[in-house]
């Protein structure tokens, strides 16, 4: 058997002195080898203290847990078999493991790469941005003792990564002391109440919030629970997006507003020149109808699904490309898991203060439109 009696005593006395960071095996024997490295760390699992091999292969990687005492063993199969050298990381120094060809065990002792141990959770915990509050009662999401209710279970979580995205937003933009937020199309308002809770209770904005609803029932509704939850900074309007006036917008939001209305919103944010605006585009109808019976030289138009998809994504990428226009910097991404639904898509906009080549944009534009047999886009008409 291979001495590396060395490495285990060592091992289990920077763990009896708490001072263990990280273990790692390098340098495989074989280069056809699947297995590149191994990486062990000390983790917390059911309360109890353990080992987490991280095994990175070429094309994937996996994990598993041990005990210390299965640690030792699965380590001396590895550096028998497997790798060539390991490296000890303890707050005291580092301790290096070479093994030659011909299984000659050498060791060096250096000093220590951290001064600090590293997390010994199992994973890295997820952060829950919605609190417990009256109005997730009041919009059928929990229960009296504030347990969610679970056919709502995909609403709680599409509300937290909302949340999630909005911060990391607001984190990069600059805005006012006194911020106001209107939210256009805001049907129901479980993604209204959960941000005027998390900004203005949580994080202490000063921040005030219009939600735009067309149907009156809806903004009854949504204004009584806001009473009810003392959202003194929170209100609902009954009218359409288009009758909204308001100079003063810093952030504007439209989830899922159908078809151009997600344009007149997003008109709205330009002409008060807010710092961000959100949309989540739906119903991407216009263009559709506009090329309806027109013949379509590329072979992606021939279906009807691929037609519908390739139409929804170059509508929403001249949105883009006008919001760039108007001195915006703008992305795309997944809002939520196509599992939950298939209109997940979220357009950014954030107002920077570097100027836009119009030409290029312009032209970029065109390029689209032509290439689809386009006339016009409804957020171009607006402007």
């Amino acid at each position: 058997m291979n001495d590396f009696s060395n490495l285990y005593d060592t091992l289990r006395e920077s763990i009896t002195k708490d001072n263990f960071v990280k273990l790692t095996l390098s340098k495989p024997i074989r280069k056809s080898e699947e297995l590149q490295n191994v990486y062990v760390r000390q983790i917390v699992l059911k309360g109890e203290q353990s080992f987490q091999f991280l095994y990175r292969n070429k094309t994937n990687d996996y994990v598993k847990n041990y005990s210390l005492q299965e640690v030792i063993v699965e380590l001396e199969g590895l550096l028998t078999i497997n790798f060539r050298a390991a490296t000890l990381f303890t707050l005291e120094n580092d301790l290096q493991v070479f093994i030659s060809k011909k299984k000659k065990i050498s060791y060096k002792t250096v000093a220590p790469s951290f001064k600090n141990k590293l997390p010994d959770t199992h994973d890295k915990p997820k952060v829950k941005r919605i609190e417990k509050s009256e109005y997730l009662f009041h919009l059928g999401i929990t229960d009296k003792e504030g347990k969610v209710i679970h056919k709502m279970a995909d609403k709680y979580r599409q509300i937290n990564k909302y949340l999630e995205i909005i911060e990391g937003l607001l984190a990069s933009s600059k805005l006012a002391k006194n911020i106001h937020i209107v939210d256009m199309g805001s049907g129901k308002g479980y993604l209204t109440f959960a941000l005027y809770d998390y900004l203005v209770n949580q994080k202490k904005y000063n921040a005030r919030i219009t939600g735009i609803e067309l149907r009156k029932e809806l903004v009854n509704y949504c204004n009584d629970i806001a009473e009810k939850s003392s959202f003194k900074n929170l209100n609902f309007v009954a009218k359409p997006i288009q009758e909204y006036q308001e100079e003063k917008i810093d952030i504007l939001i439209a989830l899922h507003a159908c078809d151009t209305a997600t344009d007149d919103a997003i008109y709205k944010g330009l002409a008060s020149k807010a710092s961000l605006i959100i949309c989540a585009p739906c119903c991407h109808k216009q263009i559709r109808q506009q090329v309806k019976g027109k013949e379509q030289e590329s072979p992606l138009l021939k279906y009807g699904i691929f037609k519908e998809r390739q139409f929804e994504m170059v509508t929403d990428t001249i949105r883009a490309l006008i919001l760039e226009k108007h001195d915006y910097n703008t992305k795309v991404f997944e809002f939520i898991s196509n599992e939950h639904t298939r209109k997940n898509v979220m357009l950014v906009a954030s107002k920077s203060t570097k100027k836009s080549d119009d030409e290029a944009i312009n032209s970029k534009i065109l390029s689209l439109k032509e290439s689809y047999a386009i006339e016009s886009h409804y957020l171009e008409t607006l402007l």
